[in-house]
């Protein structure tokens, strides 16, 4: 297995990313089985889940909302989603973590690891299957569900704490307009006409560029896929080599999200023999949207 530090983090675009993909969404949702639940003890480590029916342990998927980790909420959560899976017979959880306000990256991540180890503590009392875990998110929510798979598993055996000693590793994942990196010199160079949008050192919490690059080469999706990570399918807005629209908001978002993020992972993974799907306008997939995915991946027999 990989070992590396417990470190992660990547950028996105907010509000922007919300509008341009959907997900932040208002229409009503499936009655919640738990609400804000405490996964740890900030007030921003709560989450939500709803419970699908099933007679034998049910997978289960994680939402990650997005945000540009300065803002967001579980909230977003597209009702639509929620009831799709559901209806699958698959669990849904929704969750929250700490924002730049509260503290710098690799906090997010931390949340995000515990909330998922937390989930996997309940699986007797919330009918869960361990084994059958999926996550998915955009933007930030994309680069926190992508460390979540990417990453060794984080799993402490020895400790006190039962939370801890559960796994941090995903079935599949399933990343929306997701960064793969936080190098501003890698965006600089592959993302056409982009120009920094916002302090990268600030989010790691330094000043310094090589503490920042340091702690990126830990947590980018590109230094962490290796060839026993699970299947990814990945959303992007745009088609590869299509030109920004006259829309000044929507091509801001669309350079913070580029597809050339996809296509780096996409070729990484491709190289390492791990099962990747990049879905765009205009591409040919095997599954059309991400809940056909979680199907395929989380459900015995299930179909594409």
């Amino acid at each position: 297995m990989k070992r590396r530090r417990c470190l992660s983090r990547f950028a996105s675009a907010a509000l922007l990313a919300a509008a341009a993909t959907g997900w932040a969404q208002t229409d009503a949702k499936p009655a919640l089985t738990h609400a804000n639940v405490a996964y740890g003890p900030h007030e921003r480590n709560v989450l939500d889940f709803w419970q699908a029916k099933s007679d034998k342990p049910a997978p289960l998927a994680v939402i990650i909302h997005g945000g540009g980790f300065t803002t967001g909420s579980k909230e977003q959560t597209r009702a639509a989603t929620v009831r799709n899976l559901l209806e699958a017979g698959i669990s849904v959880a929704a969750v929250n973590y700490r924002l730049l306000s509260h503290a710098p990256l690799p906090a997010a991540h931390h949340d995000v690891t515990r909330a998922l180890q937390f989930l996997r503590s309940k699986a007797k009392e919330w009918n869960l299957d361990k084994t059958k875990v999926g996550a998915l998110g955009n933007s930030a929510g994309a680069q926190l569900a992508m460390y979540l798979a990417f990453h060794d598993d984080l799993a402490d055996p020895n400790s006190p704490d039962p939370v801890a000693r559960e796994s941090s590793r995903l079935a599949c994942v399933a990343p929306s307009g997701g960064q793969v990196t936080l190098d501003v010199k890698w965006w600089l160079k592959h993302v056409p006409g982009y120009a920094p949008h916002r302090d990268f050192l600030e989010m790691f919490g330094t000043k310094d560029e090589r503490e920042a690059l340091k702690q990126n080469a830990e947590i980018s999706a590109l230094a962490l896929i290796s060839k026993d990570d699970p299947p990814v399918f990945m959303t992007y807005e745009m088609a590869p080599g299509q030109p920004y629209p006259a829309d000044d908001a929507v091509t801001r978002s669309w350079k913070i999200h580029h597809v050339v993020h996809g296509i780096a992972l996409k070729k990484r993974c491709d190289e390492l023999g791990v099962e990747a799907h990049l879905n765009h306008p205009g591409a040919t997939t095997a599954y059309n949207s991400v809940v056909p995915f979680f199907k395929a991946k989380l459900l015995s027999g299930g179909a594409r």
